[in-house]
C-alpha cells in the first residue's frame, strides 16, 4: 500500500511538473508572438490607434467565430461529436434571410427584415434538427469517427444544394441601422466603429443571456447540461440522450443562423462562406478547450483579435492563415485549450 501511494504521488508530481513546463512553454510563445506583432507594427509605423482599431472590427468577427464556437462545443458536450456541418448553418441563416427579404411580399421594410431573420432562424433550427434525425441519430451506434465523417458528408451535401438553390452570385441583407446597403460610420475620437458592430455585439450579449438563463434556470436546459456531464447516468435519471442529441443540433443550428443573419449586412453572404467560418469557430472552440461554453466565447474573440491585428502588421491576404497556425501551435503545445482543460466526461450510453 505504501508503495502504490508512494508510486501515486510521484506521478502526480510528474503530471504537476509536465503542466508547469506546458504553461511556460505556452506563455513564451505568446510573449514570442506579441513581440513579433510589435516589429512588424514598428517597421509600419503602427501607433496605439491603429493596433485599437485593428482590436476593435477583431472583436466583430471574433463575436461571429464565439456563436460558432458555441455551436461545437453544445453538441460536443453532448454527443461527442465534432459537427463540421456547423459553418454551413451560419451560412443558412444568411442566405434564408437575405433571399426572404427580396422576395415580394408586401411588408415594410423594417417588419420585413424581422420577418426575415425569424423564418431564417425557425428555417436553420429546423434544418439542423432534420440533420440530426436523418444522418446522426441512425449511426449513433457507430464510432465517433464515423458520425463526424458523416458531419463532413453533410457539410458537402449543404454546399451542393446551397450551389443549386442560389447559384454563386453574392446577397445581400440591409444593415441594421440605416435599412440601407451602406451602414452609418461612427467615429470616436480617431477610431471608426461600424453601427452593426454595435447589433453583432449587443445580438452576442443577449444570445449568452438567453443561453445563460437557458441552462441555469429551465429543466430542458439542466437536462442537457446532466446529458453533457455523464451520458449514462443521466438516463438512468430517466433523460433521453436521443432527445438531448437532437436538442443539441438545433441549439447550435439556431446559434448558427443568429451568427450569419448580424453578420450578412457586414459581407456580402454567397454559398460557401460557410467553410472557413465553420473552421475558424472550430478553432476558436478548440483554444476553449472543446467543453467550455466561456471559454468558446473567450476563444472566438481572442481569435478574431489576434488574426485582424496579424493580417493588420502583415497583409490582408495573410488573415485566414493565422487562425490555422493558431490551431497548429494549440493542438502542438497546449492541446487542452488555452481557457479549458478539463477532459469531457460523457460516458457512451
Amino acid at each position: 500500500m505504501k508503495q502504490s501511494a508512494s508510486v501515486a504521488k510521484t506521478e502526480l508530481r510528474g503530471k504537476a511538473s509536465r503542466d508547469w513546463v506546458g504553461k511556460g512553454v505556452t506563455v513564451a510563445i505568446i510573449l514570442i508572438l506579441v513581440a513579433l506583432v510589435l516589429f512588424l507594427g514598428n517597421k509600419k509605423h503602427f501607433e496605439a490607434q491603429h493596433y485599437l482599431q485593428l482590436a476593435i472590427d477583431g472583436i466583430r468577427g471574433g463575436s461571429i467565430y464565439a456563436l460558432i464556437a458555441l455551436g461545437f462545443v453544445v453538441i460536443h458536450s453532448v454527443t461527442g461529436i465534432i459537427n463540421f456541418a456547423q459553418g454551413e448553418f451560419v451560412m443558412l441563416g444568411a442566405m434564408i434571410c437575405a433571399t426572404i427579404y427580396h422576395s415580394n411580399l408586401p411588408l415594410p421594410p423594417v417588419l420585413k427584415l424581422i420577418v426575415a431573420i425569424v423564418l431564417a432562424v425557425a428555417a436553420t433550427t429546423l434544418i439542423g434538427a432534420l440533420l440530426e434525425r436523418v444522418t446522426i441519430y441512425p449511426a449513433r451506434g457507430s464510432p465517433v469517427v464515423a458520425l463526424i465523417i458523416i458531419t463532413i458528408g453533410a457539410t458537402i451535401a449543404i454546399r451542393a444544394l446551397a450551389l443549386l438553390a442560389w447559384g454563386t452570385r453574392a446577397r445581400w441583407v440591409p444593415a441594421f441601422t440605416t435599412m440601407e446597403m451602406e451602414d452609418l460610420t461612427l467615429r470616436f475620437g480617431g477610431l471608426i466603429v461600424r453601427a452593426q458592430s454595435f447589433w453583432i455585439w449587443g445580438t452576442v450579449a443577449v444570445v449568452l443571456a438567453v443561453l445563460f438563463y437557458f441552462f441555469e434556470r429551465t429543466i430542458m436546459g439542466k437536462a442537457l447540461r446532466a446529458c453533457a456531464v455523464n451520458r449514462r447516468a443521466a438516463q438512468l435519471m430517466g433523460i433521453s440522450p436521443s432527445r438531448m442529441s437532437l436538442l443539441s443540433f438545433s441549439l447550435a443550428a439556431a446559434l448558427g443562423a443568429i451568427g450569419g443573419i448580424v453578420l450578412a449586412p457586414a459581407t456580402r453572404p454567397t454559398y460557401d462562406m460557410g467553410l472557413i467560418l465553420g473552421l475558424k469557430g472550430f478553432v476558436a472552440a478548440i483554444m476553449g478547450g472543446l467543453v467550455s461554453a466561456p471559454g468558446a466565447v473567450l476563444g472566438g474573440l481572442i481569435l478574431g483579435v489576434a488574426e485582424n491585428i496579424g493580417a493588420g502588421v502583415t497583409s490582408a491576404g495573410y488573415k485566414d492563415i493565422i487562425a490555422f497556425v493558431i490551431l497548429i501551435l494549440i493542438l502542438l503545445f497546449r492541446p487542452q485549450g488555452l481557457i479549458g482543460g478539463g477532459e469531457r466526461a460523457v460516458e457512451e450510453g
